[in-house]
């Protein structure tokens, strides 16, 4: 069937809106729409695809959750999503298909964890690695974060099998997303939206340190598809707790349709009793060879659905709006409402996302709203009943300064949020604070995030500026702070004032400016010389494009950000130029993928840095080697298609002989 302009233009549309979306969700884990918004999305698009019978490539179901920074594994077997739907008739519609055959079965019915699904490889017991989901085939290894969630156990309880590959969430309970919140709430920073964004954020943290400090939990609901001899679902679910794994608080096994949809609805009353957020329910038949028999398509399994159950809605009155800055200097808009009873909690709050989506709503101060609050602590407004508007309603006018610190304010092209440019700015000190004195930056021993707390909440931090001025009489009101850990914490401070130049330029937190685009910086600039470069000066530089050239010229050439380096300046602070390295690599663009044999992925990236070479996060075909580890991830195909050679662990070091 053909299809006419305007429709084709339609189904792209969707497309673009769903990548988007996706990329919000498993990368960023920052959605803007709810669950229901998306699905919604993704159900117009497949009909719209079945009507023209349209052949190109969907968005992909599973998602994509992998990000830069970690190594990638394959999954034994896929990690698939489950078909979603909102609508009684389809489960009932999901048996009948499944009864055709004529076969005796059983379901089991599940709480669906809105939480990040994780898989963990245990070989005699012992935990191995554990991966994200990633894009289903392969996914992040993200084993010693897992090694910092309480409850997981690095050893199964005996008798166990030689192998088995356990499947579940990552979550934050209730009470801990709130506490955080509260916290936040106190330091003047925006609330996360909900358990699921935070959860997903910790679990991919670069620095484990970090993830320790999150209150997050796991429960483990299967295994992958390659066995273990278990018959049945239920056998599986008793397996994992023999085993001493955090399993389902809940579970039922039913024989008939029937009795499955009264436990959904059982389970829908409950819901609000557990302690990690439930959206739906898991319907899947119970036999593990039917499941094999029946088998699955590219996205989903056929023996299993989900039942989601849609978002509660209500509506309220808008009072005030108000601007909350947050860790990055990102403007965050927030609607302070009449209090409303909505899903299980009284709601006072409701995200409004930034400048854009408020515009394309029209929401107002004064406006009656509808708000939904789909898994959400912190929930959304829907839309605006224009009929009860005020008459003498106005727009809204989002701030021109930043209603923190009077500082400028700048929305940089392409970005829909707003962002204060001071990096004094009260709410932005803590997370700058934490970023500054990270391993990858300017690797302040013994500043870690409790220390960096206690100083913020007692006042001795109020600026970046103060980390240089602390005191020992102030470490001394520090708890648990005593004569030697008062003097490693002094000490540790003083060296970083000698450290290489492009520590100090990475742990400024210049927006684009991760450590490698640093140290290009600091070979090419002394600190003073980046204060006066020109854009044009700073493209000059290797692996320096144009947004990365006008954030770091912003970021020199605004008043505040200078007045702070002249403290430091005065204060000792004396940043060293590094000097290129010369020897076999020298002018050589390295990428790094995979697990190399011996090596840590640091210590090949000091070999080929001393060597004079040069590593890269992103492949082109101006890289001269891609180094191959096992499990590689998808630079390997590109590095192929690119004809950049590719070099083993061996032959990186055959190079530097």
């Amino acid at each position: 069937m053909a299809r006419p302009v305007k429709i084709q233009e339609t189904m792209q549309q969707l497309r673009e809106a769903i990548a988007h979306h996706d990329r919000l969700y498993y990368k960023d884990a920052r959605p803007e729409i709810s669950d229901f918004e998306y699905d919604c999305l993704k159900n117009e698009l497949a009909y719209m695809e079945k009507q023209y019978q349209e052949t190109a490539p969907q968005a992909d179901s599973v998602g994509d959750d992998r990000i830069d920074g970690f190594h990638t594994r394959k999954h034994r077997s896929p990690m698939l999503s489950l078909t979603n739907s909102y609508d009684r008739a389809d489960v009932f519609d999901f048996d009948r298909r499944l009864r055709e055959d004529g076969l005796a079965f059983s379901y089991v019915v599940e709480p669906k964890i809105d939480g990040v699904a994780v898989s963990l490889c245990y070989e005699q017991g012992q935990l191995m690695h554990a991966l994200t989901r990633g894009n289903g085939v392969e996914g992040d290894d993200i084993t010693q974060n897992i090694h910092t969630i309480a409850g997981i156990p690095k050893n199964l309880m005996a008798p166990f099998p030689d192998f088995v590959e356990v499947r579940g969430e990552v979550y934050m309970t209730l009470k801990d997303f709130e506490a955080v919140n509260v916290k936040r709430d106190e330091d003047g920073m925006p609330p996360y939206a909900n358990p699921r964004n935070l959860a997903a954020g910790s679990i991919k943290l670069l620095d484990s340190r970090e993830t320790r400090e999150r209150p997050l939990r796991a429960v483990f609901y299967s295994v992958g598809d390659d066995g273990n001899g278990f018959k049945s679902e239920s056998e599986i679910l008793e397996a994992l707790h023999a085993w001493q794994l955090p399993v389902l608080e809940r579970y039922w096994v039913a024989n008939t349709i029937e009795a499955a949809w009264a436990h959904i609805e059982e389970l829908d009353k409950l819901r609000h009793s557990f302690l990690y957020n439930t959206d739906g329910a898991v319907l899947k038949v119970n036999e593990r060879a039917l499941q094999r028999q029946w088998g699955h398509t590219a996205k989903a399994p056929r023996f299993a659905i989900a039942y989601k159950f849609e978002p509660e809605q209500v509506e309220t009155l808008l009072e005030k709006i108000h601007i909350q800055v947050g860790r990055t200097g990102v403007l965050t808009p927030v609607a302070q409402l009449s209090p409303v009873f909505l899903s299980g909690t009284t709601v006072a709050r409701a995200t409004l996302h930034n400048a854009e989506e408020m515009a394309r709503k029209d929401i107002r101060e004064g406006d009656t709203v509808l708000i939904e609050k789909a898994g959400e602590i912190i929930p959304a407004v829907l839309s605006v009943n224009l009929d009860k508007r005020p008459k003498l309603s106005q727009p809204f006018a989002f701030p021109k300064t930043c209603p923190a610190c009077g500082g400028t304010v700048s929305r940089v092209d392409g970005e829909v949020a707003w962002r204060c440019l001071n990096v004094n700015c009260p709410p932005q000190i803590r997370r700058r604070l934490l970023h500054f004195a990270s391993r990858s930056a300017m690797d302040v021993e013994h500043l870690g995030e409790s220390v960096i707390d206690q100083l913020v909440s007692r006042g001795f931090l109020k600026t970046l500026a103060d980390i240089y001025s602390l005191t020992s009489t102030q470490l001394s009101q520090l708890d648990g702070f005593r004569e030697k850990s008062i003097q490693n914490l002094l000490d540790a401070i003083e060296r970083s004032k000698h450290n290489e130049l492009w520590r100090l330029l990475h742990g400024l937190g210049i927006q684009y400016v991760g450590a490698q685009t640093a140290k290009d910086l600091a070979y090419a600039f002394s600190l003073k010389e980046l204060t006066t470069a020109t854009v044009e000066a700073l493209l000059r530089v290797n692996g320096v494009g144009e947004k990365v050239a006008n954030s770091v010229y912003r970021f020199f050439h605004n008043t505040d950000n200078l007045a702070l380096l002249q403290q430091w300046i005065d204060a000792g602070l004396d940043p060293q130029r590094p000097q290129r390295s010369s020897g076999a690599l020298t002018g050589k663009k390295f990428v790094l993928t995979g697990t190399l044999p011996t090596l840590s992925r640091e210590a090949a990236k000091e070999l080929i840095e001393k060597a004079g070479g040069v590593v890269s996060a992103s492949l082109s075909a101006k890289t001269d080697f891609l180094l191959l580890g096992d499990n590689p991830g998808s630079k390997l195909a590109q590095a192929q298609k690119l004809q950049v050679p590719i070099l083993s662990e061996a032959d990186l070091l055959r190079l530097l002989i």
